[in-house]
C-alpha cells in the first residue's frame, strides 16, 4: 500500500508543483482499498474538505496510473493525536484547534479598548476608510475581500483596525474574529515549522470567519512566510471569509512582495489614508481636549492654542495626541492655565521640528521631476495642459505641505496672484475625487517630499 501511494504522490508533485504537494498531498496517507474504493486518512477536516474540493480528480487518477483498481475516494480524518506528557509542551498546547475559544483569544493580538469607531474623527482624508471599515464590521455578505488600508504613520490605520474587530465581537461574540501583526504571523509560522504542528496552524489560519493582518509589508522578503500567507488567503477567500489588511503603502508598492501576492491584495477594496489637513487635525484636538478635560479637572484652554496646535504639527496625529498630552499635564503640575505663552515653552521642541519645513521650491523641484518638465516652464507662462495641470499640483501641494500665504505662494510661481493659486488648489481638490490616476499621483508627491 505504501509503495502504491509514494508512486501516486510522486505523480501528483509534478502535476501539481511541489509547495501545492507539501501543504496538501504530502500529510495524506492511503490506508486500504476496498471494492473499488481508496481509503485516504487525513490530519484534519479542513484539510480533507479542501483535498476533496480541489485535488480528488488528480489523487484518484494518479491511484489508477500507479497500478490501483479504484472507481472512487473515500476521505476520513485520523484520530486526534493525544497531549503531550513532557513538560515542555503542555496539554493546552496539543488541543485541537476547532476545540479553542471562538474568539481565538489564544491567537490573537491584544485589542486597544481606546480604538472605537466611535473615537475615531472622520474628515476627508480618512472618510471613505472610515466608511469602508464601518461597512465591514457591520457583516453580512462579502461585498469587497480583501479591504486593504494604507498610509502613513499615524494617519489611523491601526485605529481602524481594532475599531473592526471590536465591533464585530461585540455584534457577534461567537464569530472567529482573528487580528495579528504581519510579524506575529510570521513568528507563530515559524514556531509551527519547529514544533511540527503546521497542520494545527494550517487549521487555525484558515477556518476562521474574519482574518485581520496589520503591517503586511513586514512579510516583504520573508520567502516561506509569504508562501504561507498566500495560501491561507487564497483558502479563506475560496470560503467567501472577509480579509482585512492594513499596510504602510500600496500592495504595488511593496519591494519584495511577491508578485501574486500583490495581485491578490489589489483584487478588493484597496483605500489610502491621506495626510491629514488643517480641518481634520483640528478635530482631533477637539474631540481630545473634551477627554483631557474631564482627565484634568479645573484646567482651562484659552481660545486660538488648537488652532496653533493643528496649523503648526502637521507631521502625523500621534505627535498631535502627544503634543496635547504633554501640554495638559504640564499646566497641571505646574498649576497654569493653557496659553500661547505655556504652549511655545511646553512644546518648543515639537514646534522647533514642525518648523524644519518644505520650502515652495523643493516642492516644485519634485514635481518637475515627476512629470519631467522643465522647473522654468512650471513656474513659466505656458498654459498648455502638459504643463498647467503639473503646475497646479505643485500650487496645491504647496498650500497643503507649507506655511506660506497665497499671496507669498503666487510669487514663487511666477509672480501669479492669490486667486489663481487657490483656482489651482480647488481644481486639484476636485479632480482627485475623481480622477484615480491623478489622485495616486499627488499622494506619490507628497510621500516622497515627506520622507
Amino acid at each position: 500500500m505504501k509503495d502504491l501511494w509514494d508512486r501516486a504522490s510522486d505523480a501528483l508533485r509534478d502535476r501539481i508543483g511541489s509547495n501545492n504537494h507539501t501543504a496538501w498531498i504530502a500529510p495524506l496517507a492511503l490506508t486500504g482499498i476496498e471494492s473499488g474504493e481508496a481509503l485516504i486518512t487525513t490530519p484534519t477536516r479542513f484539510i480533507s474538505d479542501w483535498v476533496q474540493r480541489h485535488y480528488a480528480e488528480a489523487i484518484r487518477d494518479a491511484l489508477i496510473e500507479a497500478g490501483a483498481s479504484i472507481g472512487r475516494l473515500s476521505f476520513q480524518v485520523a484520530a486526534p493525536r493525544r497531549a503531550a506528557t513532557t513538560a515542555r509542551k503542555p496539554a493546552a498546547a496539543a488541543q485541537p484547534a476547532a476545540a479553542r475559544s471562538p474568539a481565538e483569544q489564544d491567537m490573537s493580538a491584544p485589542l486597544d479598548a481606546r480604538f472605537t469607531f466611535d473615537n475615531f474623527v472622520v474628515g476627508k482624508p480618512n472618510e471613505l476608510a472610515h466608511a469602508a471599515a464601518r461597512r465591514v464590521a457591520e457583516g453580512g455578505p462579502v461585498t469587497f475581500n480583501p479591504l486593504f488600508l494604507y498610509g502613513g504613520v499615524g494617519l489611523g490605520k491601526t485605529h481602524l483596525m481594532h475599531a473592526i474587530a471590536s465591533d464585530m465581537r461585540a455584534r457577534r461574540p461567537e464569530a472567529r474574529v482573528l487580528y495579528l501583526s504581519a510579524e506575529q504571523f510570521m513568528y507563530r509560522f515559524v514556531q509551527a515549522l519547529r514544533e511540527r504542528t503546521v497542520m494545527d496552524f494550517k487549521e487555525m489560519f484558515r477556518t476562521v470567519e474574519v482574518l485581520m493582518v496589520d503591517d503586511v509589508q513586514f512579510i516583504a522578503g520573508k520567502e516561506s512566510t509569504q508562501e504561507e500567507f498566500f495560501h491561507t488567503f487564497n483558502a479563506l477567500v475560496d470560503q467567501g471569509k472577509q480579509i482585512v489588511i492594513s499596510a504602510d503603502r500600496a500592495p504595488g508598492e511593496i519591494k519584495d512582495l511577491e508578485d501574486r501576492i500583490k495581485s491578490r491584495l489589489q483584487c478588493g477594496l484597496v483605500v489610502d489614508l491621506h495626510p491629514t489637513d488643517y480641518e481634520l487635525r483640528l478635530g482631533i484636538l477637539q474631540t481630545k481636549t473634551d477627554a483631557f478635560r474631564a482627565q484634568y479637572a479645573g484646567l482651562c484652554i484659552e481660545p486660538g492654542v488648537l488652532e496653533f496646535l493643528a496649523h503648526r504639527i502637521t507631521s502625523n496625529v500621534r505627535v498631535l495626541e502627544g503634543a496635547l498630552q504633554r501640554l495638559f499635564a504640564f499646566a497641571s503640575l505646574v498649576g497654569r492655565k493653557i496659553d500661547m505663552e505655556l504652549t511655545q515653552d511646553c512644546l518648543a521642541d515639537i514646534l522647533r521640528a514642525s518648523d524644519r519645513k518644505l520650502s515652495i521650491e523643493d516642492i516644485q523641484r519634485r514635481v518637475a521631476e515627476h512629470y519631467n518638465i522643465k522647473l522654468a516652464d512650471l513656474v513659466g507662462q505656458k498654459r498648455v495642459r502638459t504643463i498647467a495641470r503639473p503646475r497646479q499640483v505643485a500650487m496645491y501641494l504647496a498650500k497643503q505641505m507649507t506655511t506660506r500665504s497665497l499671496p507669498e505662494i503666487g510669487r514663487r510661481f511666477g509672480g501669479r496672484d492669490h486667486t489663481t493659486i487657490m483656482h489651482g488648489v480647488r481644481k486639484i481638490e476636485e479632480l482627485c475625487a475623481d480622477d484615480h490616476g491623478l489622485a495616486e499621483d499627488v499622494q506619490l508627491l507628497r510621500r516622497a517630499l515627506e520622507a
